[in-house]
């Protein structure tokens, strides 16, 4: 043990606002419904974290198992519609159970269900902010998934490390737990590689991660992928992230303890302003626009705003006030931000100089493609 390991493990042991993600196969039976023993013990837990002063919000998975449960389903359906209508089913024996596991530690839950549209419209962003602060400050658990019966995307595993990270961002919390069926993160793939070691700490911002994980989360079904970008995204906010066994009796007071246990993933790096982290997670993005050599390197080393006239091609259909991605030379993203002119607007004035875009558009709002207040690096 490192007195690095350490001092970073006593850091997250002792934080104060936590974001634990329950995934589906400990919430669940193999499937077969709710593990209402493991609810149970996950409530009695969390009660005794609150206990010791520590916010709790829990992100859970289930509601499509359940809901398969109820109505007697033995395959989870392909169609939107049918994992939907078994999403709606299974998020009221979800909740239910929830409640009546923490009402015996005379704690109040709340149930909130968003979509990625709630987290990228700035105010309905900002209203789930302020609803989610007033209800940790009337000492309520906050139980969050998302709202699959409305989403029009399909529900794909792993999507609430996601939503656990944004939540993280979305509150400033200190730490995400992802507790899931694997030890943590290993760097081969354990069950075919009987010399794969445990990765204990590493930083959030180590791109070697996600190597070691594979092309579609081959390290188990754990999906880690999905929570190696969780724990880049909850890093934003200056969150670190800690990937463990839900199995593991008395988890979350062994990390509450500094326990060496799973896989920490540290922020290492100065949090973003909460502004410049709505702006980083964005989950759709309206179009892309591709930088000559000279802008790139001006916008990573300087932070100044994107001109026009580094721009060499621009992608997609954007309105003016909407997100793109900002890609350099070698075509990888290295920032988002929000465009002051259209799609249309853009490919006109495109490696070129404010002081021509009046003569190309007749007009002339911004000097900036993208003002670097409304710019953020990746």
């Amino acid at each position: 043990m490192t007195m690095r390991q350490l001092t970073t493990r006593e850091t997250v042991a002792s934080s104060n606002s936590w974001v634990i993600k329950i995934g589906s196969s400990l919430i669940t039976e193999n499937g077969r419904g709710l593990n209402h023993q493991a609810i149970s013990s996950w409530a009695e837990q969390i009660a005794k974290l609150r206990e010791a002063g520590k916010d709790i919000l829990l992100v859970s998975s289930g509601a499509v198992a359940e809901g398969m449960a109820r109505i007697g389903w033995k395959r989870r359906p392909h169609t939107l519609h049918e994992l939907q209508a078994a999403a709606a089913l299974g998020q009221m024996g979800l909740i239910q159970h929830f409640e009546s596991c923490f009402k015996k530690h005379n704690i109040h839950t709340a149930q909130i269900l968003l979509t990625h549209e709630d987290l990228s419209n700035r105010q309905r962003y900002l209203n789930a902010r302020s609803t989610l602060k007033t209800l940790l400050k009337l000492g309520a658990i906050p139980i969050i998934n998302e709202n699959d019966t409305v989403a029009t995307d399909e529900i794909r595993f792993g999507d609430n490390d996601t939503l656990g990270a944004l939540v993280c961002n979305l509150v400033e919390a200190d730490t995400l737990v992802l507790l899931t069926d694997q030890q943590g993160l290993y760097n081969k793939d354990p069950r075919y590689n009987e010399n794969a070691e445990l990765i204990t700490q590493s930083s959030a911002r180590n791109h070697d991660l996600l190597t070691m994980a594979g092309e579609s989360g081959t390290l188990g079904q754990g999906g880690m992928r999905t929570k190696i970008t969780a724990a880049q995204r909850a890093a934003r906010s200056g969150a670190n992230t800690i990937i463990a066994s839900g199995a593991v009796d008395n988890i979350l007071q062994k990390i509450a303890l500094g326990e060496i246990i799973g896989t920490l993933l540290t922020a290492d790096k100065e949090p973003m302003s909460a502004r410049k982290q709505w702006l980083a997670n964005q989950l759709k993005i309206s179009g892309k626009l591709t930088l000559d050599a000279g802008a790139s390197h001006a916008i990573v080393q300087s932070g100044v705003s994107l001109l026009a006239v580094g721009v060499n091609k621009i992608e997609g259909s954007f309105q003016r006030g909407e997100v793109v991605s900002v890609i350099n030379e070698n075509g990888k993203e290295i920032a988002r931000g929000l465009v002051n002119y259209d799609a249309k607007e853009s490919q006109q004035i495109k490696g070129e100089t404010s002081e021509k875009f009046e003569s190309i558009l007749g007009y002339v709002d911004d000097a900036e493609l993208i003002h670097r207040d409304n710019l953020v690096l990746l």
